[in-house]
């Protein structure tokens, strides 16, 4: 060996202890912050990351963070530290971290947004594995991190099955998984994983009173969202309808071809994307909420809200969908436009039904049980191995 490479060799040795003793530390850290959680010394710690592209809660589009809202606030209730990875136009009511003040959406450059969402995450994790007792992601490439922090990770899986994602988590057996619909979860295999239904805050929604008189139709205007069927289903039923949700760029030519030469302003209406109280309005003053979509839903947050409003469910069978909606009681499900245009006009199920469904199954409280079950379980875990490798 020459000296030239005995010096290499030390260098690169050196380096690796380091790595090795800021590990541990952290680790050892990370143990005796979750031996004083588990003795309720002191209140769990859960880093919440969100991509950081879109705001949290979202200003329109966002499902993912709308969830990551709910459930920040949906923790605090229930005395868990919460901190908020996010972007700077965040307005989420807990504590928040962002080195990206702006969010970008739709995203223009697929290597720049990339390159963000890494800098973005190996920086929220470094912060968290600090801080936290347990760091919660939400989306894929933050995975990539668990390998350098001690501090447990869970994972929401928060899209569709996906094979290259598949073989992706099977690289990263330690974090725990969870899925969004029992659908999902059974295309998937990793050995730590569960299913938590999504759930929000029923008291941001109303129920109001008066005659409904319209269809809605919510979510991007995709083929895969079945737009274009929602449409049919209107000219069937007679009943108008309105359309809410943005036309991304990549749906241009179906917004042009297939939806667009049917809006008259009238009996099928485009009002674009919606916030928070327009879209409470909307689907608050529909007859039904319609979903009829070509693709296997992961979840369909979209469909919950609608119940929240008290607005019963016009489905097509996919994915989540036989998970949320209760035939006859929070909405219909059938395999094409005209069985759901006949829903449409024999549609009989009272406002107070369906959103007493939601509140049953569909509750940030349920959630945010569901979740701190899961967190406690795996911190009560991490501590008794850690009291292995001690002893």
């Amino acid at each position: 060996m020459t000296l030239e490479t005995r010096e290499g060799f030390a260098k690169n040795f050196a380096k690796h202890r380091r790595w090795r003793s800021q590990a541990s530390f952290a680790r050892r850290q990370s143990w005796i912050r979750h031996l004083s959680c588990i003795a309720q010394l002191n209140p769990m710690r859960v880093a919440l990351i969100a991509p950081p592209f879109i705001a949290v809660p979202p200003k329109k589009y966002g499902g993912t963070e709308l969830f990551i809202a709910e459930l920040a606030l949906g923790l605090q209730r229930q005395g868990v530290d919460v901190i908020v990875y996010t972007n700077g136009e965040s307005t989420v009511d807990a504590p928040i971290r962002w080195i990206y003040p702006k969010g970008e959406w739709p995203l223009k450059n697929e290597v720049e947004a990339s390159s963000k969402g890494l800098n973005h995450f190996a920086w929220a994790i470094k912060e968290a594995t600090e801080e936290a007792d347990l760091i919660h992601v939400n989306s894929a490439p933050g995975l990539s991190f668990s390998r350098f922090t001690g501090v447990p990770m869970v994972h929401t899986v928060h899209h569709a099955f996906d094979q290259s994602l598949a073989e992706f988590y099977q690289s990263y057996p330690d974090v725990s998984y969870v899925t969004i619909s029992d659908f999902q979860r059974e295309k998937l295999t990793m050995p730590n994983i569960r299913t938590i239904h999504h759930g929000i805050d029923s008291s941001l929604y109303t129920v109001p009173d008066g005659k409904r008189e319209h269809l809605s139709f919510l979510g991007r205007i995709a083929p895969a969202k079945g737009t274009h069927l929602a449409i049919e289903i209107a000219q069937e039923s007679g009943i108008p309808l309105k359309i809410a949700g943005e036309v991304q760029p990549i749906y241009k030519q179906y917004w042009e071809t297939m939806v667009k030469p049917h809006v008259d302003g009238k009996f099928i209406e485009y009002i674009g994307s919606v916030g928070m109280e327009d879209k409470i309005e909307l689907l608050g003053k529909s007859r039904a909420m319609l979903f009829p979509v070509q693709w296997d839903e992961p979840f369909g947050l979209v469909m919950i809200e609608a119940m929240a409003c008290g607005t019963p469910v016009l489905a097509m069978p996919g994915g989540s969908v036989g998970e949320v909606i209760k035939e006859g009681v929070s909405g219909n499900v059938r395999k094409t436009a005209a069985e759901l245009a006949e829903c449409a006009r024999n549609l009989d199920i009272p406002a107070p039904i369906v959103r007493g469904y939601m509140e049953e199954f569909f509750s940030v409280e349920r959630m945010t049980r569901d979740y701190i079950s899961l967190y406690s379980e795996i911190l009560r875990d991490g501590v008794a191995e850690s009291e292995q490798i001690v002893a």
